[in-house]
């Protein structure tokens, strides 16, 4: 299934796309897409014979904003340096253990809502990522199996990042992260059973019409498993956190100079194979 959340900031409501790319409203079954709702075996089947049942309403997409496909999001957890591509072009080591750093909820915003440049940025970055959405608590998971088991879907993601904020002003990466709007989500969360192999999905990222990432997650040097596995080890999980799980080779960080990092008036879209695309304009904050 296809799960979304339409309608105003803050005050979205769940929708589902349909196999012929029908937007259905899904309101009068379920009060939202959120981690109750993921965690609820049989609500998600009450959605899915609703659908089947050809039950749903259609909503009238035209001008509707799409919003982030889940609601409630307690955590969001981001792995660093994922991508062997990625390593190659920043100069770094691959690591030898996943890095883990952590993402306000808070930035989480809509996958075509505005994306704000902060005040006396020179070096907002894009990062096309995947995004896992987890569907039961995990604690302390021992096998890959496991992991894809506690897995409810996944979304396309866009980790925005201010490199000079991350890197160059000391303490930790949260500064270059934690932004406003720097995580918009979506548009979709497709859930896992439409997703087999998520070690196969094709990644893009566009500036300005330009194609600036195009890679695959057949390159991540932890695969979804591994990294929601080691995840589960150092802090639980619960149903609607969301891992973003690195990006492939392309950021502006790693080109020549001048590097192109990102201005107001620039327009970013991406998209992940199977799981939607997004598109935002980029404003002074």
């Amino acid at each position: 299934m296809k799960l979304l959340r339409v309608g105003t900031a803050g005050a979205e409501r769940p929708a589902l796309l349909d196999g012929d790319g029908t937007l259905r409203d899904l309101s009068g079954v379920v009060a939202d897409i959120d981690g109750a709702l993921l965690a609820d075996a049989a609500a998600l089947g009450r959605v899915r014979a609703a659908a089947d049942a050809g039950e749903l309403p259609a909503l009238d997409a035209d001008g509707l904003r799409i919003g982030p496909p889940v609601g409630r999001i307690g955590k969001v957890v981001c792995i660093g340096l994922n991508y062997h591509d990625h390593a190659r072009e920043t100069g770094a080591e691959p690591p030898a253990e996943p890095v883990v750093f952590l993402k306000a909820a808070d930035t989480v915003v809509g996958p075509d809502d505005t994306v704000l440049v902060p005040r006396g940025s020179v070096k907002t970055d894009w990062e096309v990522e995947l995004a896992v959405v987890i569907g039961r608590t995990a604690r302390y998971l021992e096998t890959d199996e496991d992991a894809l088991a506690h897995i409810a879907g996944y979304a396309a993601a866009h980790d925005v990042s201010e490199r000079e904020f991350q890197i160059e002003r000391g303490g930790t990466w949260d500064k270059g992260k934690n932004c406003e709007t720097f995580n918009p989500l979506g548009p979709w969360l497709v859930t896992a059973d439409e997703v087999p192999d998520p070690q196969n999905l094709s990644l893009k990222l566009w500036v300005n019409g330009r194609l600036r990432q195009d890679g695959t997650t057949a390159e991540q040097i932890f695969p979804v498993a591994e990294v929601v596995r080691y995840v589960s080890r150092f802090m639980t999980l619960y149903p609607g956190d969301v891992i973003n799980t690195g990006t492939p080779a392309g950021v502006a960080m790693g080109q020549p100079e001048p590097k192109p990092y990102l201005r107001s008036g620039d327009v970013v879209e991406l998209e992940i194979e199977g799981l939607g695309r997004q598109r935002q304009e980029l404003k002074e904050a």
